[in-house]
């Protein structure tokens, strides 16, 4: 093999020499620059996947938390529709009630009107056979010319009543 070295121009003792310093060369290297090197981009390579679970993990918590929303959206308008439900149910319960008071009210005013129209009607009466009597009195007196006694006055009044009261009572009703 020497030969062979001989036949290029080789120097044995410079090419181990050389051989050292390029393995020696190597070893700095690996343990200076690949070895760091090789740390940062594991490093790198971790904060990326890192940084990609982080933005799968935002993603999945903002469709989670756009799910919660449209949850509460939904609820809210459950709940407010409940709640309109309620107020037109109470607003209905009121009308009616409102609208019975009302009705019983008028009822209790038209009772009592016709209850006026009754004791006024009675009262009415009254005075007519009171007015009637007074008038046939006169006429009686008219008549006979004389005086009566006030038994004589009364049965004349009573009987006179007794003739006219159906007469009015159905001139009343006409």
């Amino acid at each position: 093999m020497a030969e062979f070295f001989d036949a290029f121009g080789v120097d044995v003792w410079k090419l181990a020499f050389q051989v050292v310093n390029f393995l020696l060369l190597l070893w700095l290297l690996n343990r200076f620059l690949f070895k760091p090197v090789l740390a940062r981009l594991d490093d790198r390579r971790e904060r990326i996947a890192k940084g990609l679970e982080d933005a799968e993990a935002a993603a999945r918590d903002r469709e989670l938390a756009r799910a919660e929303r449209e949850a509460a959206v939904a609820e809210a308008r459950r709940e407010a529709q409940a709640m309109i439900a309620r107020a037109n149910k109470i607003a209905e319960d009121s009308r009616t009630e409102i609208v019975a008071q009302a009705r019983e009210e008028a009822e209790k005013v038209s009772a009592r009107a016709r209850d006026e129209i009754n004791a006024e009607k009675e009262k009415a009466m009254a005075e007519l056979r009171a007015t009637v009597a007074d008038l046939a009195l006169e006429a009686a007196g008219k008549l006979v010319r004389t005086e009566m006694d006030g038994g004589t006055q009364r049965r004349l009044v009573e009987d006179f009543l007794r003739e006219v009261t159906p007469d009015t009572s159905r001139k009343a009703r006409s």
